[in-house]
């Protein structure tokens, strides 16, 4: 790259040319300059050249201002830094430019040469940090877009020789041709399980983060029946109390419901004491036009106080005596945040813990979340 192309490249548009040669005069040496008498040439000009970084232009000009010059070239070139000159006391026009963004400063006239050189410099700085930023934001979403791609594929993949594994010791075990007295095989299903579990939390995971919000119609009563009826097989012996009061419409997104609920109903039953008389989980919902309050609560091994603050990190597992993988809850406080939810915790070590949650009822479309 030359000297010539290193310089700043800047566009001057002033309808007095008087002005055009004296900032030429000052500034040849030091930017690249590009002169235009009206707002016509110069968006002929925006239209021609290219990396243009920074547009000085006259407030007073025929036909047009220099703000609504600008307000026309900041959609059609956003890019390039602007610089509004006047000569007059303009204050309300310029003030409503400055806070809309059109300019990026103004400089009265007559000019000083040092004040507009600073001023073109902190254009320039501005400029080639908008544009180092958004190259970096384009490159870490090409490479998160990327990351998600792979962990999907390759957890997808890797279902597939599992099913065929556990396929395999099915069969096996229904034809009694392996003869098995150290439970090896028992011992292959459990870490085989427990991969298949890790996969199917990772796809849950990449599906929470990745997939758009769907909005629907929300049945508590027919969803926690559901998780129940699945997650329940775990300990078939476990007792559930569900209570629902959802006597209004409740919409949210149905996808990411269904993930928070299988999965705190599924630690209620898995962290049951190993030996109880009685195991219970009670399930309490309440829903109005504005939120639904969620609260699920065990008679399990609960959680040691100092655990209380860690246990929605990713891969923290608060004890080794039951099997998983630490991901689950984590799971759930980052679909709660995509809907706009919260999850709080309480727990008695060796008594039992309660789940709260707090979700926004979206059936008031004016209530919708945003979508940034």
């Amino acid at each position: 790259m030359s000297i010539e192309d290193k310089k700043v490249k800047v566009l001057y548009i002033d309808d007095e040319n008087n002005n055009l040669l004296s900032f030429q005069a000052a500034f040849r040496r030091k930017y690249r300059i590009l002169t235009a008498t009206s707002a016509a040439e110069g968006t002929s000009i925006l239209n021609e050249e290219k990396d243009i970084q920074v547009i000085i232009c006259d407030q007073r000009m025929p036909n047009t201002t220099g703000v609504e010059f600008f307000q026309i070239v900041r959609k059609a070139f956003p890019e390039p830094i602007r610089i509004l000159l006047t000569g007059y006391t303009d204050a309300e026009a310029i003030v409503d430019a400055i806070n809309k963004g059109e300019i990026f400063r103004y400089i009265k006239k007559p000019w000083d040469e040092f004040e507009l050189q600073n001023a073109v410099q902190n254009a320039h700085e501005l400029y080639t940090t908008r544009l180092q930023l958004k190259r970096k934001v384009s490159e870490l979403e090409r490479k998160n877009d990327e990351l998600n791609r792979f962990v999907y594929s390759t957890s997808h993949d890797l279902r597939s020789p599992l099913a065929s594994v556990m396929g395999i010791i099915n069969l096996a075990r229904m034809e009694n041709s392996i003869v098995d007295p150290n439970n090896y095989m028992d011992m292959i299903e459990t870490c085989m399980n427990k991969m298949n579990m890790f996969i199917q939390r990772i796809i849950e995971y990449y599906k929470s983060v990745r997939v758009e919000d769907e909005l629907a119609e929300i049945d508590f009563e027919n969803m926690f029946k559901e998780s129940i009826k699945i997650c329940g097989m775990q300990r078939p012996e476990v007792k559930f109390n569900l209570k629902v009061n959802q006597p209004v419409k409740f919409v949210n997104d149905v996808f990411r419901i269904s993930i928070i609920i299988d999965n705190l109903i599924s630690n209620a039953v898995k962290y049951q004491k190993p030996v109880s008389a009685k195991p219970i989980v009670n399930i309490l919902v309440k829903a109005d036009e504005s939120e639904a309050q969620i609260e699920i609560e065990d008679n399990g091994i609960g959680i040691v106080e100092e655990h209380l603050n860690s246990i929605f990190k990713m891969f923290f597992r608060s004890t080794n005596t039951v099997s998983g993988i630490g991901i689950g809850l984590y799971i759930v406080k980052e679909a709660l945040a995509k809907i706009g939810g919260d999850i709080s915790v309480s727990s008695t070590y060796g008594e039992g813990t309660v789940f709260r949650i707090m979700m926004p009822n979206y059936a008031d479309q004016n209530r919708l979340p945003d979508s940034n």
